[in-house]
């Protein structure tokens, strides 16, 4: 007797769609909060608004951004105020209630830290200051922990079929992650009390847990490129302070430091700000054991 397969056939494609339509859409602000969703939601469908290379400062608010938005389950973003001149305008167009204010949906890694440098109030003559406090925290590893472990029950809560996978996932990452935690803070024992000019506060959680410090800042107020004024103060600095380098991101305008490099003889270093695969910089792990080594070199 010959067997129809054609009601099998459409049951199995019935039940692998039913799997894909499940499989959660995760919007990260960042690509280091990208790199976190990968960690605890491998299966998940995870997208980055923004890149290593980019400021996220300044981002504008694409179609395809929107897009994206409207169809996310849940979305991860820095907080402390990282994102206010373009997230609010995404948030509006992609008219996702749980991607509006409040919703039930939108995570900030802010949310579930203490973060450095908080202010009780602040003004436009202060610059580029966040009164939420530093919004770069995902260079202190125990504070990234932090958020890791808010973001798995936020997984699991938004999907309540797969949590003990989220809780699973979790449990793996935070053990690989102290021991990478130990690891790290050895190699880097050479850098406790080191000095660096840099620009802007980028790294102020990497110093904070290394024990290092910034004496100087390319900015003159925090989103203001450096003067001509500036850089000479900059000059007196660097004599007095000695620093081990001069520290610019992948995104910021790297003249103002190799000016400064190219009067002072403190080498310039570009760090990576977050997680590129283009750049082999792959995971977390990848951008902390780059940092780490890239300031080893020089010091």
């Amino acid at each position: 007797m010959r067997i129809n397969s054609k009601p099998l056939f459409a049951l199995l494609l019935s039940l692998f769609s039913g799997s894909a339509l499940a499989q959660l859409n995760l919007f990260a602000c960042e690509p280091e909060y990208a790199a976190l969703f990968k960690e605890l939601a491998p299966e998940a469908n995870v997208y980055s608004a923004t890149t290593a290379k980019q400021d996220p400062h300044q981002v504008q608010a694409r179609p395809s951004l929107i897009s994206k938005l409207r169809r996310a389950d849940l979305a991860l973003c820095a907080g402390a105020d990282l994102e206010v001149g373009w997230l609010p305008m995404l948030q509006m167009k992609a008219n996702n209630a749980k991607m509006r204010p409040g919703g039930d949906g939108m995570l900030f890694a802010s949310d579930f830290i203490d973060n450095l440098d908080q202010r009780d109030s602040v003004s436009r003559f202060d610059g580029d200051v966040h009164a939420d406090g530093n919004p770069h925290m995902h260079f202190d590893p125990y504070r990234l922990l932090q958020v890791a472990k808010g973001v798995s029950q936020a997984l699991a809560q938004t999907d309540p079929d797969n949590s003990a996978s989220y809780q699973a996932n979790l449990q793996r990452f935070e053990q690989k992650w102290q021991s990478a935690i130990s690891t790290w803070e050895q190699k880097a024992a050479p850098l406790k009390g080191t000095k660096v000019i840099a620009y802007h506060s980028s790294f102020r959680y990497l110093y904070h847990w290394l024990g290092m410090q910034q004496v100087g800042d390319l900015e003159p107020k925090p989103g203001l490129p450096p003067s001509s004024s500036h850089l000479a103060k900059l000059v007196n600095i660097a004599k007095e302070q000695q620093p081990m380098a001069i520290l610019v991101t992948g995104y910021q305008d790297p003249r103002g430091g190799e000016w400064l490099s190219s009067r002072t003889q403190v080498p310039l270093l570009i760090l990576p700000m977050s997680v590129s695969e283009k750049d082999g910089i792959n995971d977390l792990f990848d951008l902390y054991d780059t940092v780490i080594d890239s300031l080893l070199a020089v010091e």
